[in-house]
């Protein structure tokens, strides 16, 4: 774990030494808005609740998790650092855990400048500051699945664009599983049993539970067994790599 944290602290560092990281968090933000008081009518509902705002993380997230989490191997394996990583006396597993968790802190930092939104419920009236907690918590795991799907993207090209697409892809079928319309849909061509196991893996099922104060253990459980599952398919392509 000392390896993975000196990983973490390097990347860390490598996106607050870049502008773009600004950037990214600065448009985050906006869209973050945006999403909440125009698409979600924040101020017309007259309620004070964070429900609008988290009922879209969903979706930003659908592009930011696999914009911020397309270079973390992809650009290593185009400049040819890879190699002088993995020759290092740490081991792959550290080095996808370290990348990962730096991202996830990253999008933690974005979360975190979010607050003001907390400021105006509480400004709007008495909120639930438990299912605000929650949504917080909810939004922060359902972040961590996009970047681990990212991050085994990006081991799989050199290229950062490609990485990018398949991610959204993949992220796409794991959103649209949770949506009732799309459920509904595959209700006509499968068995309910079927449809309902297919709903299970769905991002928008687990969130939305959560999102409304609600921390269901198996809510919990399938955030982190996804992650886990997609940053072990990370150290697979990697070691796979490595050999060849």
């Amino acid at each position: 774990m000392k390896q993975a944290a000196n990983v973490l602290r390097r990347e860390i560092y490598g996106y607050f030494a870049s502008p773009v990281a600004y950037i990214f968090l600065i448009i985050f933000l906006m869209l973050a808005g945006y999403l909440t008081f125009v698409e979600g009518e924040f101020y017309e509902g007259r309620q004070a609740s964070l429900l609008p705002f988290f009922y879209f993380h969903p979706i930003l997230y659908l592009l930011f998790g696999p914009a911020l989490s397309m270079r973390l191997w992809s650009e290593e394996r185009k400049s040819g650092t890879i190699q002088l990583l993995l020759s290092l006396p740490i081991t792959i597993f550290d080095a996808v855990l370290g990348k990962f968790l730096a991202a996830w802190i990253f999008v933690g930092v974005g979360l975190l400048l979010t607050f003001p939104m907390v400021l105006t419920v509480v400004y709007l009236g008495s909120p639930d500051y438990w299912a605000i907690f929650c949504g917080y918590l909810g939004s922060f795991l359902m972040a961590g699945v996009y970047l681990a799907i990212g991050s085994f993207t990006s081991a799989l090209t050199k290229n950062q664009v490609v990485s990018f697409v398949i991610a959204i892809l993949l992220s796409l079928v794991l959103f649209l599983a949770g949506f009732p319309n799309f459920t509904r849909q595959l209700e006509s061509m499968l068995p309910l049993s079927a449809v309902n196991f297919i709903a299970s893996f769905g991002f928008f099922t687990h969130f939305l539970s959560i999102m409304r104060g609600v921390i269901d253990l198996g809510d919990v459980f399938y955030y982190f067994s996804v992650m886990g599952l997609m940053l072990f398919a990370n150290v697979l392509v990697l070691e796979a790599r490595k050999a060849a």
